[in-house]
């Protein structure tokens, strides 16, 4: 059964509000179930609201190696109006954005002055276990967490948001997150477009009303994951920027809870993909438009220097098929680019980016297999707390005390996340590794340009089945992966597994 159709025969609505600020423990019977009309599950997707791009785009103040974050209630500009937000600084609705070397040692001092509990994962980061931010490692109330940790990666862009089990959703959803980006010799010598030609874009939907950043998802919008009508790109909504007629590097996060973005431009601009969550590509792939999920990162370039002088150019999400009843069904525009100067430019593509050794299948040394379809259906798993509309993975919900899967040190193994029954997107992401893409069959059936090289979030669409080769190196720890609609990760789709 889709789990659309369970809602249909249920009765139970958009008007099912979750309660306590907890995403979990909605049991449902099929005693006195009938059949009557309903608009079923993610039917009628968030629609965007576009602006009119008088804002100028924005860009969070820079962090280094030694900094203190603040997690705290303050206010933003949205909309035209100071509303209540969450941030790790005063006035802003993202963090600073670290810029660290490759070999830097990191010392970041968390102070949560929050009223509740919270703490810090280091998306896309290589770090200990015990700096991770697994959600057993928190700050209380009024606490603190120092995060050390020595930066021994290539570089890329990564991010930081919270990570406490049943509330990552809201306190991201109201602001809590930022870049993390990381330079090294390799990227240096490619000459790539930097300083002000360097824009980082983070990309995201919000509920804006005027008593602050709504979230209060209803139990459709915990199964389809919670999205907004208003767009914001670095913390303001319906921006602008101006720039040359020359190549621009822009460096993209989806911070979205649910929200995938089909990313393309209004002038039908090439978009010359050079990197991805694990860093720089081995060579460059041109497309038209790619799609991004909650989590993963692109880095692009995108040649302004056909555009004419005053020319205003709109980075857009396109309409895409396969997303479920809520996700693809509008097209619409993010940001402005307006063009007000001419320039000479010299920069040309790079033939080569990175050197990237490809892993053989036949390296893995186990192959696991994860169950990411429906949460109603049983698949064959023993569900003992009843039917609920819950998400699992391998009929599994999220338990810290339980670890799921043993892995071994300096292993490589094939981890296979496989929707093949199911009706809704997963962004499926692994800490403390990075992967490379297999292959995916079913839905799309093939690969996209940003899923070369290596990745920490891969996005699996209904009906399909996504292959990817970990290599577990000797990083010991228990560790999570779970999906990163932040929704479906709040309400049990998450698992561990201890690398020993």
């Amino acid at each position: 059964m889709k789990r659309r159709n369970f809602l249909k025969m249920s009765g139970l609505g958009a008007g099912a509000v979750v309660t306590s600020g907890s995403l979990a423990g909605f049991l449902v019977s099929f005693s006195g179930c009938k059949k009557e009309h309903h608009r079923g599950l993610m039917t009628e997707p968030v629609m965007i609201t576009e602006g009119d791009f008088s804002k100028l785009l924005s860009f969070p103040s820079s962090a280094g190696a030694n900094q203190t974050l603040t997690a705290q209630a303050t206010t933003a500009n949205l909309k035209g109006a100071n509303i209540p937000v969450l941030g790790y600084q005063p006035n802003s609705l993202l963090g600073p954005s670290f810029r660290i070397n490759k070999g830097d040692a990191v010392n970041i001092l968390l102070q949560n002055n929050l009223s509740e509990h919270s703490n810090i994962h280091w998306h896309g980061l290589k770090v200990p276990a015990l700096m991770d931010g697994h959600p057993d490692q928190l700050a209380n109330a009024g606490g603190t967490f120092r995060y050390q940790f020595t930066v021994n990666q290539r570089a890329g862009l990564s991010w930081y948001h919270p990570h406490p089990h049943e509330m990552t959703g809201r306190q991201v959803f109201q602001g809590l997150a930022g870049l993390f980006i990381i330079n090294d010799a390799e990227e240096t010598a490619l000459n790539l477009p930097s300083g002000q030609y360097e824009i980082p874009l983070v990309i995201q939907d919000k509920r804006i009303t005027g008593t602050g950043i709504a979230y209060n998802p209803s139990m459709e919008e915990v199964m389809a994951g919670y999205m907004g009508e208003s767009i914001v790109v670095n913390g303001a909504y319906s921006p602008y920027t101006e720039v040359a007629a020359r190549y621009y590097r822009l460096r993209i996060l989806n911070g979205s809870n649910a929200r995938v973005y089909n990313l393309a431009f209004s002038n039908n601009a090439d978009i010359i993909v050079i990197g991805n969550d694990g860093g720089l590509l081995k060579n460059s792939v041109t497309v038209k438009e790619i799609l991004i999920a909650p989590g993963e990162r692109l880095d692009v370039l995108i040649n302004f220097s056909t555009a004419s002088i005053g020319s205003e150019i709109f980075l857009t999400s396109k309409e895409f098929g396969n997303g479920g009843d809520a996700q693809g069904k509008q097209s619409f525009r993010i940001m402005k680019f307006k063009v007000t100067t001419a320039v000479t430019g010299t920069f040309t593509v790079p033939a080569n980016l990175s050197a990237i050794n490809t892993i053989a299948a036949s390296s893995a040394v186990k192959t696991r297999t994860f169950e990411i379809s429906n949460a109603m259906e049983h698949h064959g798993y023993p569900m003992n707390d009843g039917m609920q509309m819950r998400h699992r993975i391998n009929g599994k919900l999220f338990d810290s005390k339980r670890i799921d899967e043993n892995v071994s040190v300096n292993t490589n193994e094939i981890w296979v996340f496989d929707n093949s029954n199911g009706d809704e997107p997963h962004p499926m992401h692994l800490h403390g590794v990075f992967f490379q893409v297999l292959d995916r069959t079913g839905g799309r059936g093939n690969l996209i340009a940003s899923e070369n090289g290596w990745k920490d979030t891969v996005l699996v669409m209904p009906g399909e089945r996504v292959r990817v080769i970990v290599p577990f190196e000797n990083n010991t720890g228990k560790f999570v992966f779970h999906c990163h609609n932040l929704e479906h990760e709040d309400d049990g789709m998450m698992l561990q597994y201890q690398l020993s």
